[in-house]
């Protein structure tokens, strides 16, 4: 079982909204408000926090009540904003570029953008919230591979082999260099060295840490 986080749930439809609910709780996870639109969750998330009792992690649908457009990333910003410690993980029909780039613009921790059709995916959407609750990245593959086709125009990434390219993507997926390996048929060790080289490229000194994996992937999606 994953570490048990705690999860507020934003969508509009209740029978979606529930089914997450229950997927979550299935696994041992605590949802502890579901609401259906921006305005209810930047309440709901306020009044959580004057308790002590702030989320791991949200669980946002980028379109939301009532103009059905942008409400819930909209909120999701603001509530990175107002609380960097909290997790955003939001859900399209679609890809749509703009609002994930927009997400991503700010802090480079717990942060995801995934497809709803990933959540029939059942235990890579689990391991998705969690990800994102203990402030990692998890990004749908479909958003990576869109974001880094444009990114591709741009000269910031003109030094990076296409295999660093392509382990890049994976990173931008949230994979550890070990699941990475396993994709592309590779040893640890050599992912470990496209790694390496990526951060160098990148120009990401080792005082950066952990978080040079993240911010390797922020450079090209917001470049």
């Amino acid at each position: 079982m994953e570490d048990r986080v705690r999860v507020v749930i934003a969508e509009d439809s209740v029978l979606l909204r529930e089914g997450l609910t229950r997927l979550l709780t299935d696994r041992g996870h605590d949802v502890v408000a579901g609401v259906g639109d921006g305005e209810a969750l930047i309440k709901t998330i306020t009044e959580l926090d004057a308790q002590g009792e702030l989320p791991d992690v949200v669980v946002a649908d980028v379109r939301m009540p009532p103009t059905h457009t942008d409400e819930g990333v909209r909120a999701a910003v603001q509530l990175r904003k107002a609380h960097p410690g909290l997790g955003v993980l939001v859900l399209s029909q679609y890809v749509e570029e703009r609002y994930a780039t927009e997400l991503l613009a700010g802090s480079s921790r717990g942060v995801g953008y995934l497809l709803k059709d990933r959540v029939a995916e059942v235990r890579e959407f689990v391991d998705a919230v969690v990800r994102v609750a203990e402030g990692g990245t998890a990004l749908d593959p479909e958003v990576v591979a869109q974001l880094l086709g444009r990114s591709r125009k741009q000269d910031v990434l003109a030094g990076l082999t296409p295999r660093e390219r392509e382990v890049l993507g994976l990173m931008a997926e949230g994979r550890t260099n070990s699941a990475i390996a396993r994709q592309l048929v590779v040893s640890d060790g050599a992912v470990e060295k496209h790694v390496s080289n990526i951060f160098l490229k990148l120009g990401l000194s080792q005082s950066e840490g952990d978080h040079r994996r993240v911010l390797a992937v922020l450079t090209y999606l917001n470049s």
